[in-house]
């Protein structure tokens, strides 16, 4: 009798072990999945920036290398910042294209929507930031750090729902991500770009034009891409222009169409290196910036003019950019909202929107370069910003969302 209620209960934990494991293997799978890690990173980051572990995360991270074979990226952080975003912004540069030339912004009628969507949501952020900050001149140059949406975030707190977010909203926010993601490159090459090297410029635009001509004449191989971009970016990097935008350029110069095995090359290079950027990259970008030491920090600091504004702007300027662009153009008859979402839904999925957490620390480092603090408390702004946009966004949708049948 004992053995039979021991093999009974052996079994009842195995079957609980095994929905356990699937529940976690369909959680970590997908857009939910890359959004966990990422918020995984960031806690990871501050907990190691207030903790005894805090000297050793800083040393890591701004310590100068013992040995570096580019003379510019002298640290750990410069590498992550200037050379595996540079990764990100190409893997980046690949969706937008694929998008703009076969995707959800590939005719004007699908377009339109979207990108209204993206440029009243980079606007009205900007706007907010200013009204709270443009009174002070230093704080000035930040006003691009809440007009950017981090996709991986944004898309994971949204399949966190599950069915309870229709698929065509899943959809118009990868769109409006994506444009926002083009306008946010657009904003990094005219307005963080500072003493221009023309000769390194002149060299980058050379090599650039080497990879229009790799696709013109059909070339379908993978290397000389990789080489020519690793070529362009090398040069971009000691031109004055930020160097991820290389990574951007690069992208758009990789074929598209099918070659005579009926294969894409484009596809091949985003299906390889999508996971490498959601699950490697992206974190570790954000492991090594959005640590901040709140030890020392008074509280008037943290609810400083910059924080605030950027924290507003993320999460006031961007829910009325998207959902007030929505509405207008479907008032007007611009273009429709999205078949089959509620103004609730489409509401939730504006709030999402105001996460910034991949790009805004990115652009934070690159509007005070030579301040430290003032990038902390930017850094402050943009994780409180994002957290409540996050949580106000799930709640949104969840309350607004069919529970699954």
């Amino acid at each position: 009798m004992e053995f039979a209620e021991r093999t009974a209960m052996t079994r009842r934990d195995l079957h609980l072990a095994n929905r356990l494991a699937s529940a976690l293997r369909r959680l970590l799978h997908g857009d939910a999945g890359a959004g966990l890690v990422l918020i995984g990173a960031a806690l990871a980051a501050m907990f190691a920036a207030n903790s005894q572990l805090a000297q050793g995360y800083h040393h890591l991270f701004h310590d100068a290398l013992g040995w570096s074979p580019v003379a510019k990226l002298s640290s750990l952080h410069l590498w992550v910042n200037d050379a595996l975003m540079a990764v990100f912004f190409f893997v980046v540069g690949l969706e937008i294209k694929r998008e703009v030339l076969e995707g959800e912004l590939s005719t004007p009628a699908r377009r339109r929507l979207p990108v209204i969507a993206a440029a009243a949501g980079m606007v009205l952020p900007a706007l907010v930031y200013m009204a709270v900050a443009g009174g002070h001149a230093r704080l000035r140059g930040g006003w691009a750090i809440p007009a950017a949406t981090d996709i991986a975030f944004a898309l994971g707190v949204l399949g966190l729902l599950g069915n309870r977010a229709p698929p065509s909203l899943r959809l118009f926010l990868l769109t409006v991500a994506i444009a926002d993601d083009l306008g946010a490159v657009a904003i990094i090459a005219l307005f963080y770009t500072s003493g221009v090297k023309l000769g390194w410029l002149a060299l980058a635009g050379l090599v650039l034009a080497g990879l229009v001509m790799l696709n013109r004449r059909g070339v379908w191989r993978g290397w000389p891409y990789a080489v020519g971009a690793v070529a362009l970016w090398y040069a971009v990097l000691h031109s004055g222009v930020h160097a991820t935008v290389a990574g951007v350029l690069a992208a758009f110069t990789v074929p598209l169409k099918l070659d005579r095995q009926r294969d894409s090359l484009l596809l091949r290079m985003e299906h390889a290196l999508a996971p490498w950027n959601a699950y490697a990259i992206v974190p570790l970008f954000g492991f090594a910036n959005a640590g901040v030491t709140l030890t020392g920090m008074s509280a008037g600091m943290i609810a400083g003019p910059l924080p605030l504004a950027v924290a507003l702007g993320l999460f006031l300027g961007k829910q009325a950019g998207i959902l007030g662009a929505i509405a207008a153009a479907d008032r007007l008859g611009i273009a429709h909202r999205p078949a089959g979402a509620s103004w609730a839904q489409l509401w939730g999925m504006a709030l999402l929107c105001g996460i910034g957490f991949t790009m805004s620390l990115f652009i934070g480092a690159l509007a005070f370069p030579h301040d430290p603090l003032l990038v902390d408390e930017a850094k402050i702004g943009v994780l409180a910003g994002s957290l409540a946009a996050a949580l106000l966004g799930y709640a949104v949708l969840f309350r607004a969302g069919k529970p699954p049948v």
